[in-house]
């Protein structure tokens, strides 16, 4: 990384070691290399026809001065300018709402009301709440931590900021896991969901009319995969802005027409509000906490925020954190206005009936798919579709971050176009061939919502802490403190609570057999 150097009465000169490094000449007038003189280090980069050269400094300067500390907050990694995540540094608050909104809100939100069959109107109601503020809240955190005022570091990927803070050693141990699982595990899930929702489209308009054999579920698995591939092909995260803006749209879309026609066409039959009990203590005890994952895992997008923030000019004087933060609260508006109707409307029409696998949209099919206009589920279904093809863009982008990452810093030089395309495509179509080979990964959402729960409510409360170092036992300290261990405890009674029900209730185990 590199970093700024030390000015001082005692040194007037710094001399630049590092040899020649070509990259395309547009790169370096790249917004995250705008203050290109400050990276004074073993990766600074020059353009190829340039020889290095010896930099004065401009004045000299106290330490603690407004301009030492503006300079600080120039500190910036030299090859981020070639990496998809942050090539492009011209995001807005606008930007970040899609980018927010697409990420925060998926088809997870659909099973909500399942966890209310066993919390109840009550408890279910109280847990929804509480958790929607809990990760608002680190959520909060984690756009405050994007920028440190001490070291001018921008942390611009979640596992950048878990290294600085924890090492690492334990950074690895801790986040690895959670975080690839919210990147490679998501979009495997998205082309699950995406190929099965586009069997059910494929249906609806084809109405048994269709004289052609339909595509099998493997095959549509594949044209769905196909077509994310191509979308993939945006370079960066700021090209795909439009994407998200669509995926937001749909994504509100489809949750608003589900529930209001699940209210609007009334309660199902025989609709039962009272919670499912187990046959044993242990199994009942166990059941709630497995809810309780399904609803932590409604809540996504954490291991986003920070990638999403690096998109964003920052300065002292206009830091990133402010776009960024009007940004999360018109998305997460939204958000709320998606998954409480969903939850307590859900519930309302279903009960107990409410299926567990697909939630709200096969409940819909299922108990309203021949009294409901086809235009509505088949626009319900392409609005699932779509969102699945952009939500697929902006959570393969940390793994494209990463695989781009190792070639960047070998070769210090942008990585080929065709080069880009080829390692996106093997990352799209491996995806595919873990849908096809599991394609019961659905059925583990509370078991998967246990172990990326520290990720969302835990790691944050304790990351803030060791930047802010706030004083020991003010409330600040304190609520931090609390949560962070409630949310890993949390996590270790709800991954044994996930891996209990898989054991007591089995799950349909059909590898290659989607």
């Amino acid at each position: 990384m590199g970093g700024v150097n030390e000015i001082g009465s005692n040194k007037a000169v710094s001399v630049a070691t590092t040899p020649p490094i070509s990259a395309p000449p547009s790169q370096f007038h790249s917004p995250s290399l705008s203050r290109s003189p400050l990276l004074a280090s073993d990766d600074h980069i020059q353009p190829a026809n340039k020889t290095p050269r010896i930099s004065t400094p401009r004045f000299v300067t106290p330490l603690g001065s407004p301009i030492r500390r503006a300079l600080q907050l120039t500190r910036l990694d030299p090859h981020d300018a070639w990496l998809p995540i942050t090539e492009s540094r011209n995001g807005n608050a606008y930007y970040a709402a899609f980018h927010t909104l697409c990420s925060g809100i998926g088809i997870q939100a659909l099973v909500l009301p399942v966890a209310f069959t066993i919390l109840g109107w009550t408890w279910g109601i109280i847990t929804l709440t509480l958790a929607f503020i809990w990760q608002l809240y680190t959520l909060y955190l984690l756009v405050q931590l994007h920028e440190s005022t001490e070291t001018g570091m921008r942390y611009s990927r979640y596992m950048q900021l878990c290294s600085a803070t924890f090492g690492e050693k334990l950074a690895k141990w801790l986040a690895l896991f959670p975080i690839m699982y919210l990147s490679g595990g998501t979009c495997v899930a998205l082309i699950i969901i995406g190929g099965q929702t586009c069997k059910m489209f494929f249906d609806v308009i084809c109405g048994g009319t269709c004289t052609a054999q339909p595509p099998t579920i493997v095959e549509w698995f594949l044209i769905f995969t196909s077509a994310a591939v191509l979308l993939s092909q945006l370079p960066n995260l700021n090209s795909i802005a439009g994407v998200s803006l669509i995926g937001a749209i749909t994504a509100f879309g489809y949750c608003t027409l589900i529930w209001v026609v699940s209210v609007v066409e009334g309660r199902t039959e025989g609709v039962s509000y009272n919670p499912v009990r187990g046959s044993t203590e242990v199994t009942r005890i166990f059941d709630v906490f497995n809810t309780l994952g399904i609803v932590s895992f409604a809540f996504r997008g954490h291991n986003l925020i920070l990638e999403i923030q690096a998109t964003m000019p920052s300065d002292e004087k206009h830091p990133s954190s402010v776009p960024m933060w009007k940004g999360v609260k018109i998305a997460y508006t939204l958000v709320a206005m998606c998954l409480f109707p969903l939850a307590i409307g859900g519930y309302w029409a279903y009960g107990q009936r409410i299926p567990e696998n697909g939630g709200m949209l096969t409940a819909l099919f299922v108990f309203h798919g021949k009294g409901t206009s086809q235009f509505i589920l088949g626009l319900t279904s392409l609005f699932v579709i779509i969102n699945a093809l952009s939500s697929f863009q902006i959570y393969g982008m940390p793994t494209f971050d990463d695989m781009e990452s190792i070639y960047v810093k070998k070769k210090k030089k942008a990585l080929p176009w065709w080069f880009r395309a080829i390692l996106r495509a093997m990352f799209g179509y491996g995806c595919f061939f873990v849908a096809v080979a599991i394609p019961f990964l659905a059925s583990l959402a509370g078991l998967v919502g246990g172990i990326a729960l520290p990720v969302t409510l835990a790691y944050p409360c304790f990351m803030w802490l060791k930047v802010k170092k706030p004083k020991a036992f003010t409330p600040i300290w304190c609520l931090n403190w609390v949560l962070g261990l409630l949310g890993m405890a949390l996590s270790g009674v709800l991954v044994a609570a996930g891996i209990y029900v898989i054991i007591d209730t089995g799950v349909e185990v059909s590898f290659f057999d989607p």
